[in-house]
C-alpha cells in the first residue's frame, strides 16, 4: 500500500512548532533584556536547547509521527532524513524570516548586541588592543547583517538537522518487508 503523505510533508506540523518555540524565546529573551543575560547560564542553556535538545526532540517527535500515525508502524532511514531535514528548514525558515523583519523593525538592536558585545569582550580580555576590538566587532556586524543571516541560518540548521535525522533514523527505523 502506498502511503499518501511523504515525510517531508508530515515533519511540517513539527517545522512550525519548533520555529514558534524559538521565536518565543528570541522574544522573551529580548523583552527581559539581553543585557542582563550577558555572562549568565541562561545563554547557554538557550543555545543548547535550539541547537541540540529542540531540534532532537522535534525530529524524534515527527519521525515517531510518521513511523506510528501515517506509515502503519514502518520508518525507513531515508524517511527519517526527509522528515528531520524538513522539519529543522521549516523551523529555520521561520526563524530566519523573524530575524530578519525584527532587525528591519528594530534596527537598534543590532547596535545593542555590538555593544552587549564590547563589554563582555573586554572583560574577557582587558588587555585586547583596540585594533583587535575592532576587528571583532566588524566580522560581528557583517555576520549580522539580515542577507547573511538569513541563508546561514537555513543552512545551518539543515545541516543539523540532517545530522540529528541519521541518529534518531538508526534509533526508530522499522523497514517495512520487501514483498517479491
Amino acid at each position: 500500500m502506498e502511503n499518501s503523505v511523504s515525510p517531508a510533508k508530515s515533519g511540517i506540523l513539527f517545522g512550525v512548532l519548533f520555529g514558534v518555540v524559538m521565536v518565543l524565546e528570541f522574544v522573551v529573551m529580548y523583552i527581559v533584556g539581553m543585557k542582563s543575560l550577558v555572562g549568565t547560564s541562561v545563554g547557554v542553556i538557550v543555545n543548547l536547547a535550539n541547537y541540540l535538545i529542540l531540534p532532537l526532540l522535534f525530529i524524534y517527535l515527527g519521525c515517531n509521527n510518521y513511523k506510528k500515525n501515517i506509515n502503519n508502524g514502518f520508518i525507513s532511514l531515508n524517511e527519517c532524513l526527509k522528515t528531520g531535514v524538513s522539519i529543522t528548514f521549516i523551523a529555520a525558515l521561520i526563524y530566519a524570516v523573524f530575524n530578519v523583519v525584527f532587525n528591519f523593525i528594530f534596527p537598534e538592536f543590532i547596535n545593542e548586541m555590538v555593544a552587549i558585545s564590547k563589554e563582555a569582550m573586554l572583560k574577557q580580555n582587558p588587555s585586547m588592543t583596540s585594533d583587535q576590538l575592532e576587528t571583532g566587532l566588524s566580522m560581528m556586524k557583517k555576520f549580522m547583517n539580515p542577507l547573511i543571516v538569513f541563508p546561514v541560518t537555513i543552512a545551518m540548521y539543515s545541516f543539523f538537522g540532517l545530522i540529528y535525522s541519521l541518529i534518531i533514523g538508526a534509533i526508530v527505523k522499522n523497514a517495512q518487508p520487501q514483498s517479491f
